[in-house]
């Protein structure tokens, strides 16, 4: 499932400028209505103080931490906050002497008393601001990630649907039994039965993410049985698993979705026979078969392994391992314990 780059916080350059000149401005205010106004002390206040402010702006929306998919709280701390203040006094004392250089007829002590203070009300207010807009930002990309989440789980969900209620092999099977049926086979019977539990597991697993193995290999052992019944001895599929796995967990239908990828693509016939091995080796599960491509292949979509690769990468951010050599085609799942499942 392909991850896209979250769009970075940001806030316009245009509010920060318009409300930094603003503050500059209304703190200029008090000094025009003052009897004895003097121009130049009230444009070195406004400047001083829009100054501080594009600084504060920047400053915080720097020390933001970036948004990641794991850490969606990140964002307003007692920490973070001390170490805005303490930056916001430095820098106010820093314009404060600046301001003395500019106007040293002014009582320096009073005046950087009031700058401070003045500071710290801007500090504060831009702080909360800013983490107010971040914090909504933060519950945005949560709710996009988990909508994201939500419809590939669905998508996955329908496509998988698909694969397991395949019209083609409903009618083989139904053509199989109309056969046996006819020829008066005994199995037909069983045949019947084993065709109604296979889709009843479909129905009872379509919504599970994930179910063990030992019930995968129900499903499998019922949709092998059907295909027996089909090919006869033109497909043999031996299971080897360690008895550890078999309470290890698996993406519903993924094993008959990789039998079925086989058949599709390959010849299975008396004369040339389908081998498919099933195995574990270096904590992953291998299904592994001989390639005898058929002369008119089937047209494919590779929605099929695409599928499984996505759940794997959904529920384990782990990819399927596909390796294609000149006479064997190997696919190896990731083992799923429930350890590792969140």
């Amino acid at each position: 499932m392909s991850t896209k780059q979250q769009p970075a916080f940001t806030i316009s350059n245009r509010i920060i400028w318009l409300s930094s000149v603003s503050l500059g401005i209304l703190t200029a205010i008090p000094k025009i209505a003052d009897h004895h106004f003097v121009l130049y002390e009230a444009l070195v206040d406004a400047g001083v103080t829009s100054l501080f402010s594009l600084l504060i702006w920047y400053y915080n929306l720097y020390a933001l931490p970036a948004y990641t998919a794991g850490k969606t709280g990140a964002g307003f701390g007692t920490r973070r906050l001390l170490k805005g203040l303490l930056v916001g006094l430095v820098l106010m004392f820093l314009l404060s002497c600046i301001q003395q250089y500019l106007l040293s007829h002014l009582n320096f002590g009073p005046v950087m008393l009031m700058f401070e203070v003045r500071g710290i009300l801007i500090n504060l207010t831009f702080y909360m601001f800013i983490h107010l807009l971040h914090q909504s930002y933060l519950n945005q990309q949560v709710s996009l990630e988990l909508e994201r989440t939500t419809n590939a789980s669905l998508w996955a969900q329908y496509e998988l649907l698909k694969q397991q209620v395949n019209p083609h092999f409903l009618f083989n099977s139904l053509n199989t039994l109309k056969y046996m049926v006819e020829s008066g086979d005994r199995q037909a019977v069983d045949f019947i039965l084993k065709l109604s539990d296979f889709y009843r597991f479909t129905l009872e697993s379509r919504k599970q993410q994930l179910i063990q193995l030992s019930e995968e290999l129900e499903i499998l052992n019922a949709y092998m049985y059907l295909l027996k019944a089909r090919f006869e001895n033109g497909i043999d599929l031996s299971v080897r698993l360690d008895e550890t796995v078999t309470a290890s967990l698996i993406p519903p239908f993924t094993l008959q979705l990789l039998i079925e990828n086989c058949i599709k693509h390959n010849i299975v016939s008396l004369d040339k026979p389908l081998h498919i091995h099933l195995y574990t080796a270096g904590g992953y599960i291998v299904t592994e078969n001989n390639i005898q491509l058929k002369r008119v292949p089937e047209a494919s979509t590779g929605i099929g392994l695409e599928n499984i690769n996505q759940r794997y990468q959904h529920l384990l951010d782990k990819e399927i391992i596909i390796d294609v050599t000149a006479d064997k085609f190997t696919i190896k799942l990731p083992i799923i314990y429930e350890r590792d499942h969140h």
